[in-house]
């Protein structure tokens, strides 16, 4: 695969199934036009259905409501199954995901706790241990986080063959919310942290009694939140009301929801969601223990799997995130992967967050296949799918971050193909 530098001149390579639009030409108006040309006829269309509807300038609006709803013209939703749901990625807009579009995981099911019964002990190698009610922990000082969070199952697609489906269906177990709660370092000192302790059971109140061991990092002690908000508001149901344990970059199954007790130690409590679950299994028969962060990943979600194109001006989409740090540069390809343009990133860019990105490109109706690739702050560059199969098999469940290829066909469909 060879590799054009952001800022060349591509006139000289130009991609299959697309024209390049370059600053010149932008700021000259011509994608305005083009845009505005197709959005003129869509937009006559349905003028003439809504000509026929009530005036709602006549017709006195609707009262407040005690709790917001969105208009019921807008039907995003989450795609769910027995122990998950997927965020609809297509869709959003942004980097934040509504609270109630955030994707979910369980093992048994979303339990109904009460949060002034709801307790969280604190124990093991502490001088104090110490048991909190969510009232007490609500009294302490508060701070907030947005940032990204993601199972280590996501996009496990990738290991196989491709399918033809959605970008939501492939990608969609990632999500970006706003985390509001308390340090656990804040905690952890109130209960008196003895020097040893250098891991640390967590546990929920689930029917699962899911519980994982997270190692006292310099970096975990000093991000590591106990949370009872998002967006806002308290924490849903499905995102671990009333309290969630918040560990930013790592895999989603770490940060352990309904959250009950942190038990300190000084070696991992190696449960059994360490073994039979949440390894990765490597070509030689070995699985691949506490691989814990999740790394950089991009996908365009616009045009994305099963979405219908028509020839001209449009906007390519995506979001790219990386849980070792800050997104530096997102590159996009029209061309398979011939060339490589720099993406525009949409502030804000923050670290171990979801960020957005964008590219103009005009699509001229010919076959071809369009990719992201993001690089984050410590240097790491998302692989090639095939580069990423060849150090770790196709055995894994976890942790697939390659490159994904979407190809647009000559009738406008985009399908997910192995590139």
């Amino acid at each position: 695969m060879s590799e054009g530098s952001p800022g060349e001149n591509e006139a000289s390579h130009q991609a299959p199934g697309s024209l390049p639009l370059n600053r010149r030409q932008l700021l000259a108006g011509g994608a305005s036009l083009l845009a505005i040309s197709a959005s003129s006829r869509l937009f006559g269309a349905q003028a003439e259905e809504r000509s026929e509807a009530i005036d709602p300038t006549r017709v006195p609006g609707a009262s407040p409501r005690p709790y917001g709803e969105r208009s019921p013209l807008e039907t995003q939703t989450r795609v769910t199954t027995s122990t998950s749901s997927t965020t609809p990625l297509q869709d959003l807009q942004g980097i934040i995901t509504p609270s109630a579009l955030h994707f979910e995981r369980h093992h048994n099911g979303v339990p109904a706790l009460d949060p002034a019964r709801h307790r969280l002990l604190i124990h093991g190698l502490a001088e104090r241990p110490t048991i909190f009610t969510l009232e007490e922990l609500m009294r302490l000082p508060s701070t907030s986080r947005i940032t990204f969070m993601e199972c280590s199952g996501n996009s496990r697609d990738g290991w196989g063959e491709a399918r033809d489906t959605t970008v939501q269906a492939l990608h969609g177990l990632t999500s970006t919310s706003e985390w509001t709660g308390v340090k656990l370092a804040t905690l952890l000192e109130a209960a008196h942290m003895q020097p040893e302790a250098t891991w640390m059971l967590a546990e929920g109140g689930d029917a699962a009694v899911l519980a994982r061991s997270v190692p006292l990092t310099t970096e975990v002690l000093n991000e590591a939140m106990v949370c009872y908000g998002q967006n806002g508001e308290a924490l849903r149901p499905e995102q671990g009301y009333p309290l969630r344990l918040l560990l930013p970059g790592l895999e989603g199954n770490i940060n352990v929801k309904w959250l009950r007790r942190l038990k300190l130690g000084s070696a991992p409590f190696m449960t059994r969601w360490e073994t039979s679950k949440y390894t990765d299994l490597m070509p030689d028969g070995k699985a691949y223990q506490f691989s814990l962060v999740m790394d950089a990943k991009s996908v365009i979600t616009k045009p994305s799997g099963q979405q219908q194109l028509h020839p001209g001006f449009r906007e390519i989409q995506g979001l790219a995130w990386s849980g070792r740090g800050s997104i530096t540069t997102v590159e996009v390809s029209i061309d398979a992967g011939k060339t490589w343009r720099a993406a525009r990133l949409q502030e804000p860019v923050l670290p171990k967050c979801h960020t957005r990105f964008r590219l103009p490109w005009r699509w001229d109706g010919r076959e071809t296949v369009i990719q992201s690739r993001c690089t984050d702050d410590t240097g790491y560059r998302q692989s090639t799918r095939e580069s990423l199969i060849t150090v770790r098999g196709t055995q894994s469940s976890y942790h697939y971050n390659g490159i994904q290829s979407w190809k647009v066909e000559r009738n406008g469909m985009v399908k997910n193909i192995d590139a």
